[in-house]
């Protein structure tokens, strides 16, 4: 075989390679061994509260594989466009009751219960069971980012806005393991995304 077809076959076969449907999902974060068994990263405990003044707590997502992000309503930046890809994700699975979006205020301060519901309502979500939009004590959501979600969300005096944080939409399984993290400004990314929410339904 010459070169030039030794390199043809080389395209193809990572061409096929790449083509191929994902069988599972790995665990992302943290892990440790104790006892022969990997214990992987979990999201931890927390209680907010959602656009409608209701509790929201891991309980909220019982037996549900959900997609957070981290947002604040003022954004002048990349969170409209977030939002207009997390849109694409809660139309696609709005009819499946096991998924649902976690969206937190990093903006405490301004991002009351009313400023959400009103922010929700802009989007057309009128189903706060799909589509949580959460805020609460601000350390607390800080926390939640950087150490359970391993991103950065947090307030920067130097950022536009006044506030800094991923563009990262987070899948997170019935486990609450951190499944997939994709740049949610990308359509690609979000694409992937729900495909592997796809995935994770039939695990």
């Amino acid at each position: 075989m010459n070169r030039f077809g030794f390199a043809y076959g080389i395209v193809v076969f990572l061409l096929i390679v790449s083509c191929q449907p994902k069988e599972s999902l790995p665990k992302l974060g943290r892990k440790i061994v104790e006892n022969g068994d990997t214990i992987y990263h979990t999201i931890g405990d927390f209680r907010l509260v959602n656009q409608e003044g209701r509790d929201v707590t891991p309980d909220t997502f019982e037996d549900k594989i959900y997609v957070a992000d981290f947002f604040f309503t003022s954004c002048p930046t990349i969170c409209p466009t977030m939002k207009t890809q997390m849109l694409r994700v809660y139309q696609r699975f709005l009819e499946q009751s096991e998924v649902a979006i976690l969206s937190h205020s990093i903006d405490t301060k301004h991002d009351s219960v009313p400023v959400l519901k009103e922010y929700a309502l802009r989007l057309g979500i009128e189903d706060d069971q799909k589509w949580h939009f959460v805020t609460g004590d601000q350390a607390e959501i800080y926390k939640l980012g950087q150490s359970d979600y391993m991103v950065t969300a947090g307030a920067d005096e130097n950022a536009p806005g006044g506030y800094i944080h991923s563009g990262a939409f987070l899948l997170v399984d019935r486990d609450k393991h951190i499944r997939g993290v994709y740049d949610g400004t990308v359509v690609e990314d979000v694409d992937e995304l729900m495909e592997d929410i796809e995935l994770l339904l039939k695990e």
